[in-house]
Formats: C-alpha cells, structure tokens, sequence
C-alpha cells in the first residue's frame, strides 16, 4: 500500500477533546503538515509526540504543493492538522488535499472537534438544512452585499467572525436579515470563557456590544433561516389570537389581531378560524 495521507482534526480548545486515533495517526507518520509550526508544537509537545513538523499555510500551500506531494510518492505517510478544529474548513489544506487526489493518493479523515458542527448543535436551531458560509468579506460594503444574498435563504446559516468585527456584523446582520431573526452565538468553545446564547440579532447586537469581554476569542454565529423566521411570526399571531379569542369573537379578534401586526385581516380572520376549530376539536 502506497503513502497516506490523513486530515487530521484537533482541539478547538479543550485538549481532552482530541481522539486516541488522532495521537496514534499523529505518532505514527513521517511528517505533519501544519498551518502553524509554533502552535502545533506545543499540541505536539503536551502529548509526547515527536514527529517531525513541516509548515503548510495559505501563504505558502501552492508553492508547497509539489515537495509534499514528492514525500508522499516517496512512501512517507503524512498527516494535516490546522492550528485547531477540522483542517480545510475556513483553513488551509484544500489545495494540498486536492493534489493527492489528483495523484491517486489515498486521503483518510481522522474526524474530530469542528466549531461550526459544535456550534450548531448547542444553540437550538434548526439543524436539518444548513449551510456553512464561512467568514464574511472585512469591508462592510463587500458584507453587505454577501448578507442580501444570503437574506431569504431558508436553511440554518453558520458563519465564522472575527472579534474586531462581530459589533459591527451584527449590526449588519440586523439590518439585513431584520431586528428579530433568531440567531445563535457560540464564543470560545470549550474553552474556560465559553459563551452560547440563543437570541434575536437584535438583542445579541446589544448584548454584544455592551460587554466588551464578548468581543474577544473565536466566534462562531448560527442564524436562521429565513423559514424559522416566518415560524416565529407564525407563533406570535398565534399567541396573539388565542388570547384575543378568549374575549373577542372570532371577526373581532382578527380585525384587532391585524391592526397590531400589520398583516392583512383575512389571513388573521383565516388563522383565528383555525385555531377555534382546532380548540373546539380538542
């Protein structure tokens, strides 16, 4: 069997956090590719492993390509590690990944720690449909013009911020996507300072920028899509009509429903039809 080579993830955080398959795999090739050859070393150093650590970054993957890619013909088995979490995911080694492809090199997943899956599965938010979008462009007219884009789709958004700009995209965000669209803030996963909230974008705007401490360390946003939006209005009509009807009949309570919330009179005198026979069923 020829040379391997394995996409390796590693703590986001909490070292505990890495697999006996990932130190073993670690251990046992020839060489490992880094994005960060200090940061790395010190994973390295923590868990007794001597292998022998070469740089790969964004800066320098194309020109790389070609020496690595030599090591592997050559029968070295070699391993691709990020400064944390799941390489290739907002980190360099798709391009590295892609060429041992191309060569007929076997390429093995060592699955592990990932931010955006983290954060998805503990703010409560739909996770059947989602989308990963990354980091937005730094300039706000460039991420402005990405968030319309991205303004009416329908599944769970994941996106990737940086602290020195999390204000202002959040701002943003609101802006586009609206005040109450819910959103999910997911900041130093498992690590010590460790925040996940669930909120509208136009809470977690304040809430944000009224605590400097949240401005710091990795961030990870989960926004709904633009159906859980329509589901929240749905509930709160819903909840509005109920208590209207248990004073109102059903054209008063609709007219007044309406006039509250803006939506036209025959789709609150539809719904509030539908909830009456609904109680009177049950």
């Amino acid at each position: 069997m020829g040379a391997q080579l394995f996409v390796v993830a590693t703590p986001i955080g909490h070292l505990d956090d890495i697999s006996y398959r990932a130190i073993n795999v670690l251990k046992s090739v020839n060489i490992i590719a880094a994005e960060d050859t200090r940061t790395s070393a010190q994973l390295l150093k923590h868990f007794n492993i001597q292998t022998p650590l070469t740089a790969c970054h964004d800066h320098n993957e194309s020109n790389k390509i070609t020496q690595l890619i030599q090591r592997l013909q050559n029968g070295e088995d070699m391993a691709l590690i990020s400064d944390a979490g799941t390489p290739l995911i907002s980190d360099p080694g798709f391009k590295l990944v892609r060429a041992a492809q191309e060569h007929n090199i076997r390429v093995i997943p060592v699955p592990g720690a990932c931010a955006a899956i983290a954060a998805l599965s503990a703010v409560g938010l739909p996770s059947d449909r989602f989308s990963f979008e990354g980091f937005l462009p730094s300039k706000q007219s460039q991420r402005l013009l990405a968030l319309h884009k991205l303004k009416d789709e329908t599944q769970t958004m994941i996106i990737y911020e940086a602290p020195h700009r999390i204000v202002a995209c959040l701002k943003d965000m609101a802006e586009v996507f609206g005040a109450e669209r819910p959103v999910g803030f997911a900041r130093e996963i498992t690590k010590t300072f460790e925040t996940i909230k669930k909120m509208t974008l136009g809470e977690l705007a304040v809430f944000v920028e009224s605590d400097h401490n949240q401005q710091k360390g990795e961030i990870v946003l989960v926004i709904g899509g633009a159906a859980e939006e329509k589901d929240l209005e749905q509930e709160k009509l819903d909840q509005l009509l109920t208590r209207l009807l248990q004073d109102l009949s059903v054209k008063a309570a609709s007219q007044l429903a309406a006039d509250l919330t803006g939506i036209k009179k025959k789709v609150a005198y539809q719904r509030a039809l539908e909830l009456t026979q609904h109680n009177e069923e049950s």
